[in-house]
């Protein structure tokens, strides 16, 4: 599930812009009503002005939101199919995959989009790409070399994943790989020197205990399994690869802050290095049995779905998360655990408990609460309070509130930190 993103996402490296007039992308409510509170104040929206308030809706603001409304949508789908198909592809009777192998076809697949991306941005000349490539890849070696470790991390998690899907149930392991919030947040203090709010703190106090809830009624047989899964191995493979998520993120956004390179380009770097150390954890873990019934052995119509939905998905999340500010993108992680238990109760026969919804409950909550922007509620109540007629002549006009971010202070949602993995 990684590809560096565009805008957080998930994670991914600085929001783009969108056309001109439009909202930037992340823009929270208070923010929109302290646009809005700006724009009627210079056409006499306050009382006793000569013209009403102008309480039209722009048409760039329109496609914004409709581009968010989308982007919800996609990051929900994302989310959950692909731990639903991970689990429906695991337990289908008959020859198992290797997962080894689907981690590396979906990197080579990751990096072969990218690089047919970058082939387009050069309008199709061949020469310019090679010497694109040559100059970012080859001449700039030690930013592509500070990839191989996020890259490294980011290959353990993916096969950690296969293994805590094949022994958890998809609504239970939904749950918990949220435990990722808690490591990026934590790596980030640590790391990056980041201070959280005391909401937020809160909120990773809640989010612990809901996954710890959640574990203790699969600890407690809630629902039955199959004798091949163990739920202890399928824990602490999920606990696994959400410490290696928020260090890998963390850790990418710390070497690479202030990087000029494109999103495709590093998710090429990422495909490249991702290839070649999946090919090494191939023929440490499954070399044998690879060698001899074959790469694709066990491969599906289900698997091939996998296979592309871990290759595109995340490139999709990439693109569209830019549209997501952190309060869109907590509600798209809370719906996406709905939707996967839902969709586990009709394929798989999931058993929803008082227990199990006490912690998804706790843990939807929790989500959401991390991701408001602590600075929302202060820039409303200002928004709402009284306002200020025009000033007589020869006094100075009243400081006007600034349009840039910087004004609210806002923590990031920290998913991954600049990657979707």
């Amino acid at each position: 599930m990684a590809a560096v993103g565009a805008g957080s996402s998930t994670a991914a490296p600085g929001p783009g812009v969108v056309s001109a007039g439009a909202l930037e992308p992340g823009t929270t409510s208070a923010e929109l009503l302290l646009t809005q509170e700006r724009e009627r104040g210079g056409r006499g929206g306050c009382p006793g002005s000569a013209q009403p308030p102008d309480t039209s809706v722009s048409i760039p603001e329109m496609a914004h939101r409709r581009l968010k409304y989308i982007s919800l949508a996609v990051l929900v789908v994302q989310n959950a199919s692909l731990i639903l198909s991970i689990r429906y592809a695991r337990t289908l009777p008959g020859d198992r995959f290797f997962a080894t192998t689907a981690v590396v076809m979906a990197e080579v697949l990751k990096g072969l989009t990218c690089l047919l991306l970058l082939f387009a941005q050069k309008r199709g000349n061949l020469k310019h790409l090679v010497l694109f490539l040559h100059e970012a890849v080859l001449v700039q070696y030690v930013d592509t070399l500070k990839l191989a470790v996020p890259s490294l991390i980011y290959t353990l998690q993916n096969n950690l994943q296969y293994v805590a899907i094949s022994n958890l149930p998809a609504a239970t392991f939904q749950v918990t790989y949220q435990l990722k919030i808690l490591t990026t947040a934590l790596f980030s203090v640590l790391m990056l020197n980041r201070s959280l709010s005391r909401l937020q703190w809160a909120s990773l106090l809640l989010l612990f205990t809901g996954v710890a809830i959640v574990q203790a009624q699969q600890a407690g047989g809630g629902s039955p399994r199959p004798l091949d899964q163990n739920p202890g191995v399928g824990l602490a493979a999920v606990v696994a690869s959400c410490l290696s998520s928020g260090f890998a993120g963390v850790y990418f956004e710390k070497i690479l802050k202030g990087s000029s390179g494109s999103v495709w380009l590093r998710n090429l770097q990422l495909g490249l290095f991702g290839t070649a150390l999946g090919l090494v954890g191939l023929w440490w873990a499954e070399g044998t049995a690879v060698a001899h019934r074959g790469f694709f052995f066990g491969y599906t119509p289900a698997v091939w779905g996998v296979v592309l939905n871990q290759a595109f998905g995340g490139l999709l999340v990439a693109v569209v998360v830019k549209y997501a500010d952190n309060i869109l993108k907590g509600f798209a992680t809370s719906l996406s655990i709905v939707l996967s238990t839902v969709a586990s109760i009709r394929l798989f026969g999931f058993h929803v408990d008082p227990l199990f919804a006490l912690g998804a409950g706790l843990v939807i909550g929790a989500v959401y609460l991390y991701s408001l922007p602590r600075g929302t509620a202060k820039a409303i109540a200002s928004v709402s309070g009284p306002c200020m007629h025009q000033q007589p002549p020869g006094q100075p006009p009243p400081p006007q509130l600034s349009s840039h971010r910087g004004d609210l202070i806002t923590e990031p949602f920290l998913p991954k930190s600049v990657l979707v993995k």
